[in-house]
């Protein structure tokens, strides 16, 4: 099996502490973030994915806004440079250590943040990058 992933969400896993929207939401994050620290591929989707999923239901879902597909946009072009690899047509993808370690140096450095821009989040994951992201669940295989 693989996990669905919009380009943007990668970028979300990299501060993930288990803070989000909803209790559901939370709880399906950290499904999402135990399988794929258990080595399982994501498979990158554009629209909404395996994280989204307990939001659709909401009267006032955002995952379908053109906001969030520019999101998306602007991480698979940063994400891709930083990877070595284009997003666009990847497909499939595994995250092991040196990813996670390169894409974590990366926003540290500010070059894959443009996606964040506007995001109620980014002090929240500025933070967390500022303090060496302590305490995040994402620790790939």
């Amino acid at each position: 099996m693989s996990i669905s992933l919009r380009p943007h969400h990668l970028l979300c896993l990299l501060t993930y502490l288990g803070k989000g929207y909803t209790v559901d939401f939370v709880r399906n994050y950290d499904r999402i973030v135990e399988r794929l620290n258990a080595g399982e591929p994501l498979r990158l989707v554009s629209g909404p994915d395996d994280i989204c999923q307990p939001m659709l239901k909401e009267e006032t879902c955002h995952c379908n806004n053109s906001s969030v597909v520019e999101r998306d946009r602007l991480a698979a072009a940063e994400i891709s440079d930083v990877l070595g690899c284009d997003l666009e047509t990847a497909g499939s993808l595994s995250l092991n250590r040196k990813r996670v370690r390169d894409l974590r140096e990366a926003f540290q450095a500010g070059a894959i943040r443009s996606a964040c821009a506007g995001c109620e989040w980014h002090l929240l994951c500025s933070a967390i990058s500022r303090d060496g992201f302590k305490d995040c669940r994402l620790a790939a295989p």
